[in-house]
C-alpha cells in the first residue's frame, strides 16, 4: 500500500515544499515530527548546494574568461607585450584554465545531479507530510466526536438540572405559602429571622408583594 501511494505522488507535480508558504501552514498548530524536519532539512540544504553551485559556476566561468583574454591579448601579435609577459605567466594562465575546466566539468555534473536529489526528497517529504496529515485528521476526528458526546450529554444534563430546579423552586414557593398561611405573617418573619441564611427567592418576592403601596 505504501509503494502505491508514493507511486501516486509520482505523477503528480509538486511544488519544492519549502519553499511553499502553503505548506508551512499545514503544522502552525500541530509542528512537525522528526521524520518531516529531518527531509525538511535535506531539502533546504540540497537547495543551498544548487545555488552553491550556480554561483561557483559563474565565478569560474568570470576567471576563466578573464585568463583567456589575458592570453589572447599578450598573444595577438603584440611583440612588444608578448616580451614582457614571460612564459611562465602564459604556462600559469593554462595551467589555471585546464583546473578551471575540471572544476566546471565536475559542477556541471553535480548540477545535472541535484535536481534529481531534490525531486526525489520533496517526494518523501510530500509522503511523510501527507501521512502526518492525516494522522492529526484522524486525531482531530476522535477528539471531534468525544466532544460532540460530552455536548450532547451537556444537553441532557442541563435539561435534567433545569427541570430539578424549577421543582425545587415550585416546592419551596408551596412549602413557604403553606406555612405562611398556617402560621401568619408575624410568625413565619419570626423563623424568617431563625433562618435568614437560607435566601429563597419566593421571600424577596413575598416581601415585595407585602410592601404598602403608595399613593
Amino acid at each position: 500500500m505504501e509503494e502505491e501511494l508514493k507511486d501516486a505522488l509520482k505523477s503528480q507535480k509538486i511544488p519544492i515544499l519549502v519553499l511553499d508558504q502553503k505548506w508551512h501552514r499545514l503544522f502552525a498548530v500541530t509542528g512537525k515530527n522528526d521524520a518531516i524536519k529531518e527531509l525538511e532539512s535535506r531539502l533546504n540544504e540540497l537547495l543551498k548546494k544548487q545555488g552553491q553551485i550556480n554561483n561557483d559556476s559563474k565565478d569560474l566561468k568570470k576567471l576563466k574568461s578573464t585568463l583567456m583574454e589575458s592570453i589572447v591579448v599578450n598573444m595577438d601579435g603584440a611583440s612588444e607585450n608578448a616580451k614582457n609577459l614571460s612564459k611562465r605567466k602564459l604556462e600559469e594562465n593554462k595551467r589555471l584554465i585546464e583546473e578551471i575546466n575540471e572544476k566546471l566539468e565536475a559542477l556541471e555534473d553535480e548540477a545535472m545531479e541535484i535536481p534529481r536529489q531534490i525531486h526525489s526528497v520533496n517526494q518523501k517529504l510530500m509522503y511523510e507530510s501527507i501521512q502526518f496529515c492525516y494522522h492529526i485528521l484522524k486525531n482531530n476526528t476522535e477528539k471531534i466526536e468525544e466532544i460532540s458526546q460530552w455536548i450532547t450529554q451537556v444537553r441532557i444534563d442541563l435539561k435534567k438540572n433545569i427541570i430539578k430546579k424549577q421543582n425545587c423552586e415550585t416546592n419551596s414557593k408551596e412549602i413557604y405559602s403553606y406555612m405562611h398561611g398556617i402560621l401568619g405573617p408575624e410568625v413565619i418573619e419570626a423563623f424568617d429571622k431563625e433562618h435568614e441564611d437560607i435566601k429563597l427567592a419566593i421571600w424577596e418576592k413575598k416581601q415585595e408583594e407585602n410592601k404598602p403601596q403608595g399613593n
